[in-house]
Order: C-alpha cells, then sequence, then structure tokens
C-alpha cells in the first residue's frame, strides 16, 4: 500500500478542503512535513485511521473544525470528509469517509452527529470505477490494512512512548501480530484455525444411532473440549492481567528503590527473600536426605532380633557339618552302590556306611546350611548398614529443623523491614501497594498453574476417551468414511503445524539479525538484540555479556529497527521464489519521531529508514526540520508547511 493523497474538509484544523498530496517515487519517497505543536501534525496522522477504520484517539470525539462550527447557524449541517488515494496491489484505491454534524442550540454542545459515518470505498477495473460493496468493506479494508496492524505504520510520539516502555520491560506482544500478519504467517494460522474447525465439525458428523456408548462419549468430549477451551482463555484473561500488575510492581519496586531511606532495608529485604529461596532448596534436600535414610529403618529396629538370630546360628554348628553341594540323593546312591567314589567300601556297620548316615541328618532337604550361609550374609550387611541410621536421621532431621528455624526468622526480619517500610513517609503507601499487587499476582500465578494442570488431566482424559470412541466409529461404514476424512485433516493439520513452526522460527532468526544490523547502524556494535519465542527483546551489552537497561532512544531506536527490519524482509519475500510467505509493501507515517535523538542519531536514523521503507512520510517540529532536511534533501519528494491561521489552534492551513 502507498498512499497518493489525501483531502481533508474541515477535519478538526482543517477547515474548508484542503489536499496533502505525498511522494511516491522510488529515489525520493520521503515526504516532510514541518510545524509546531497544536498545528495538525497529529490530527493528520489521526485523519488516516478515521478515514480507514472510523477511529481515531482524540478525547474529543467532535471532529469539526471548531473554526467553521462557530460560524455555523443553529440547525446548519456541514460535513467532515477525509478521502485517502492510495494502491494497493496495483490497484488505485479511493477511500471516503464522512460525517454530518449539526449546529446545536446546547450551551455545553455546539454541533451534534447526524446519522452514521458514511463509508464508501472505490476502485478502478479495466478503466472503469467500480464500488465496493456495503457487505464486502471491511473485509477490503482488512486486505488493504488490517487494522491492529495499521498502529505500526500510522504512530506518534505518544504510541511510541508506549512501545518504548513495553521494551524497557522485555515485552514483546507489541510485537508478535505484526511479524504475523507482516510476513504472510497470518495466512498459516488461518489455515491452522481453519483445519482445528474442520476437525470439531466432522466430530460431529459421527452416527451415534442407538448405540448409547457413542452418545456417552460424545458428550463427554464435547464436555472435556469445552472444558479445556474455558481453561485456556482464562488463562489467556490471566496473562493480559497480569502485564499491568507486572509492570505496577515494576514501578513500586523503583519508587521504593529510589527513597533513599528506604533503599538499605530493600536491600536487605532482597538478600532475606534469596536467602529463603536457599533455605527452602536446602530444607527439601534434607528432607529428600531424611526419607532415603528412613529407608534403613527396618534393619535398624529389626538388629537385635538379627544379632540374637546370628548369635544363635553361630553356637549351632550345623552348618559346619554339612558338605557343600552334596545332597540326600548323592548319599543314598553311595550307600546303595556299596562303594564310596573314593574307592572304599560301603557296607552295614563299618566306619563309612556310619558317617554317611549321620549326614543324611545335615545335607539338604534334611539341611538349610547353604541357605542359612546366605541368611547370615545377609543379615551381616543390614546390621552393619543399620549402625549409622540413628545417628544419619538425627543428622538430616537436626538440619531440617536448622533451615525452618532460619526460614521463619528470616521471614520474621522481612515482616519486621516491611513494618518500618510502612512507618516511612509515602512509601508506606506504596509498600502497602506493592504487597497488595504482589499477592495479586501470585494469586494469578497459582490460579494459572492449576489450570494447567487441570488442562493436563482434561487431555488425558480426551485421549482415552476418544480411543475408545474411534474403536466403536471403525464398525459403521459411514462413521469410518467420517474418521477417515477426520484423520485427512488432522494429518494436513499436523503438517502445516509443522511447517508454521519451522517458517515461525526462521522469520524470527532472520528478523533478530535484521533488527540488530539496524540497531547497530544507529547506536553502533555495543548491544545486541536478542528476540526469544514471545518477541520479548532482552539487551545484551556485548562487552560484558550480560542484559541491560536502555534509555528512551535506544527503544526509539529498537522500534524503528525492528518496524524497518519487518518491512525489509517483507521487501525480500515478494522479490524471493517463495509465494507462501509474502507482504504488500507498507509507508510508514510518523509523527515527532526525532524528538528523543541527538544530532548523530538524527544522521543516521534519515539515512536508514528511506532506504528501508518505500514510502516515509515524517512529521517534524519546525526546531528539527533543517537537521532533518539537510540528512534527507536527497530523498526529499515533497515539502509541506502546516501554519496556525493567525497563531489560533483552530485553523491550519497547508503551504
Amino acid at each position: 500500500m502507498l498512499l497518493k493523497s489525501i483531502k481533508l474538509r474541515n477535519f478538526r484544523q482543517f477547515i474548508d478542503e484542503q489536499t496533502v498530496t505525498f511522494a511516491d517515487d522510488y529515489e525520493k519517497n520521503v515526504t516532510i512535513i514541518m510545524g509546531e505543536n497544536g498545528t495538525g501534525k497529529t490530527t493528520l496522522a489521526q485523519a488516516f485511521t478515521w478515514c480507514l477504520y472510523g477511529e481515531t484517539d482524540f478525547e474529543d470525539k467532535i471532529l469539526l473544525c471548531k473554526a467553521k462550527s462557530q460560524k455555523m447557524a443553529s440547525g446548519q449541517t456541514e460535513t467532515v470528509r477525509v478521502e485517502l488515494a492510495l494502491t494497493h496491489k496495483e490497484i488505485e484505491y479511493t477511500i471516503i469517509s464522512e460525517q454530518k454534524y449539526r449546529k446545536s442550540d446546547k450551551k455545553d454542545k455546539q454541533v451534534d452527529t447526524v446519522g452514521q459515518r458514511d463509508f464508501k470505498i472505490i476502485y478502478k477495473k479495466n478503466g472503469q470505477i467500480e464500488y465496493v460493496k456495503q457487505n464486502q468493506l471491511s473485509v477490503r479494508i482488512k486486505e488493504i490494512l488490517p487494522a491492529e496492524l495499521a498502529r505500526y505504520f500510522f504512530f506518534d510520539g505518544e504510541r511510541i512512548t508506549i512501545m518504548s516502555k513495553r521494551l524497557a520491560q522485555g515485552k514483546g506482544d507489541e510485537f508478535v501480530r505484526a511479524v504475523r500478519g507482516l510476513l504472510g504467517l497470518d495466512a498459516l494460522m488461518s489455515a491452522i484455525d481453519h483445519l482445528k474447525k474442520t476437525i470439531k465439525d466432522y466430530d460431529k458428523k459421527y452416527d451415534t444411532g442407538s448405540d448409547v456408548k457413542m452418545e456417552e462419549y460424545a458428550r463427554d468430549i464435547d464436555i472435556l473440549e469445552k472444558k479445556i477451551e474455558k481453561n485456556e482463555i482464562r488463562i489467556s484473561e490471566i496473562e493480559n492481567e497480569e502485564t499491568p500488575v507486572t509492570d505496577r510492581i515494576n514501578e513500586l519496586n523503583v519508587l521504593i528503590e529510589k527513597n533513599k531511606v528506604s533503599a538499605e532495608l530493600s536491600k536487605t529485604k532482597s538478600k532475606l527473600k534469596t536467602r529463603c529461596e536457599t533455605l527452602v532448596i536446602q530444607k527439601e534436600k534434607n528432607i529428600d536426605s531424611l526419607l532415603s535414610v528412613f529407608k534403613k529403618s527396618p534393619a535398624y529396629f529389626a538388629r537385635k532380633m538379627i544379632h540374637d538370630s546370628l548369635i544363635q546360628l553361630t553356637e549351632t554348628r550345623k552348618i559346619e557339618k554339612s558338605v557343600p553341594y552334596v545332597n540326600e540323593q548323592t548319599i543314598n546312591h553311595l550307600i546303595n552302590n556299596g562303594r564310596c567314589i573314593c574307592g572304599s567300601e560301603i557296607c552295614m556297620g563299618n566306619a563309612a556306611f556310619n558317617t554317611l548316615n549321620e549326614l543324611l541328618n545335615y545335607v539338604p532337604p534334611n539341611s538349610i546350611g547353604d541357605s542359612i550361609s546366605h541368611f547370615k550374609d545377609i543379615c551381616r550387611v543390614k546390621v552393619r548398614d543399620s549402625y549409622t541410621m540413628f545417628l544419619d536421621f538425627t543428622n538430616c532431621y537436626s538440619n531440617i529443623c536448622a533451615c525452618e528455624s532460619d526460614l521463619n526468622e528470616a521471614h520474621q526480619e522481612i515482616i519486621d523491614i516491611d513494618k518500618q517500610l510502612l512507618g516511612l513517609d509515602d512509601i508506606g503507601k506504596l509498600q502497602t501497594e506493592l504487597q497488595r499487587y504482589e499477592i495479586h499476582f501470585r494469586d494469578l500465578h497459582n490460579e494459572k498453574i492449576k489450570l494447567h494442570e487441570e488442562i493436563g488431566g482434561f487431555k488425558t482424559d480426551y485421549n482415552r476417551i476418544k480411543t475408545e470412541r474411534d474403536k466403536l466409529v471403525l464398525k459403521d461404514d459411514n462413521n469410518r468414511r467420517v474418521l477417515t476424512y477426520r484423520e485427512y485433516a488432522q494429518y494436513i493439520l499436523n503438517t502445516i503445524n509443522k511447517q508454521y513452526t519451522e517458517a515461525e522460527r526462521n522469520t524470527r532468526i532472520k528478523l533478530e539479525n535484521k533488527i540488530n544490523d539496524i540497531f547497530h547502524s544507529i547506536f553502533g556494535e555495543g548491544f545486541t538484540l536478542t528476540l526469544n519465542e514471545k518477541y520479548d527483546v532482552n539487551i545484551v551489552l556485548n562487552d560484558i555479556g550480560s542484559s541491560t537497561e536502555t534509555s528512551m532512544a535506544q527503544n526509539i531506536s529498537i522500534i524503528f529497527a525492528f518496524i524497518a527490519g519487518v518491512i525489509q524482509m517483507a521487501r525480500e519475500s515478494r522479490e524471493g521464489e517463495s509465494k507462501l510467505l509474502i507482504s504488500e509493501p507498507y509507508p510508514l507515517v510518523m509523527d515527532a519521531p526525532l524528538s528523543a535523538f541527538d544530532k548523530a542519531r538524527i544522521k543516521t536514523v534519515c539515512e536508514v529508514l528511506p532506504q528501508i521503507a518505500e514510502q516515509v512520510i515524517i512529521f517534524i517540529k519546525d526546531t528539527d526540520g533543517e537537521i532533518a532536511e539537510e540528512y534527507l534533501s536527497h530523498k526529499i519528494g515533497k515539502r509541506l508547511t502546516f501554519d496556525s491561521v493567525n497563531n489560533s489552534k483552530i485553523e491550519t492551513i497547508v503551504r
């Protein structure tokens, strides 16, 4: 999408009809609009979003030019109109928004709106002018530029400040939608969502007939799906709730830390919290050791009986009278044979006969000599291991008690510090609020953990019931066919999911490199940016290899680098062979983006942006104008100035 021009009629400061034409030349693609605060730079930026989406950030929702309304007679009507000319995918569009206003007799309200905003889209097709049908307007606007992406291309200083604040906290949720939308990943996400819905629809098409079990399975699956969806929605809500809570906790901690009186107390409290965490870990380890030691308790408590048994077995010398590996069958064979294996004769009454008969009393099965020997070995080991059991148990228990005592002492010290902080001027309220937010955050965190655990249980039940249901499904021809279609859809979903995961990962890595290239060109190579899976931004100081806080100028540079990186990747995707991930060019419309930079940074920003974006429209204060023109002169295609009429803030003309 490239902007051609915008016509404003009675829109805020712009009385009657005034036209702003933008540079859209490939070489000279920069439009500079200069003016002091209040002359209408922000108004023009808002005119884009009102024309496209019917929305503005103005507190006063009356858009009619006050200079015009002051001249109107009671009952007279005037029209606010914004007409935006642009090209998108080589099609010329004219987008028109109109709102009628009537002069009112009310003292507290000069004008009233008349009806709803009139919105139309005109385009040229085969040289003929065509109108987009009323029921297709929202769809066509979404094709041109979705509202959720517009804020990345039409943004002012306040918007940059908000994004910078989020970046300072490492939060990248601002960027996820931009990446997906601008680099074509939304197409894959839409396919994934569609396939998920299709699979659910197939689950509803099974013919249960008179099978009560099938109906029961279908009902249980539906209930579990709703429970899982409910929990996932709540988890998403909690994550949205956590962000402002975390932001406020960070703000309060900063305010408390800034107080010199409470600084040392806060430092001590932080150390105590760390000590508490360490003690909790130590206590858990000692409990594990105690349980491990307690496994020896059966031998410890049986030690007296084992010891007595060993003495008894030692005193009876039966084990010594047995011969290893000789049993009753062996002896009977020798007696019956009448001759020993050594050749001696065995006959009734001789010494060999008597010895063998006496030995029958001690060999298996009449003797348990070998078993006793093995039993004695086991008993000796158990008795030996049990000697240290009481001492080990005592030591572990003492360590647990010591950890518990130290933990209680640390908690009490934290409570005492909190009481001291509460007693301080101003800090007391901050500390009370901090405790309230910390409790709220902990409650949210615990609720989220519980919801995840429930989801795990629901999914286990879901998979089990689904498996049982699928077994019944196979008994019916129609249901088998539905199951086959469902499995095809599931296979495609898995394939696209895999493709999306890979595409998103590659996109994120490539984007990270692009952002760093652009960021380094502005701030040098002292810092490196990293993006995790959630697009949270971490700034690493290269010299020491650790993260660091950033200034407002650096955060704004990151935003520029991010948007510029996305645009550059979008352009490359159009020029590459892959047509799956593809994006349309978009303009960058920025209100006072250079104020936070010094002259050196302004020079770099001015050099980088026109090289990456295909169209740049910058609103600049007169004080920054000369610097910007100096560095952008070779890229400027249009120069305009907004001037207030008679130094008023209600009427502006374009020169």
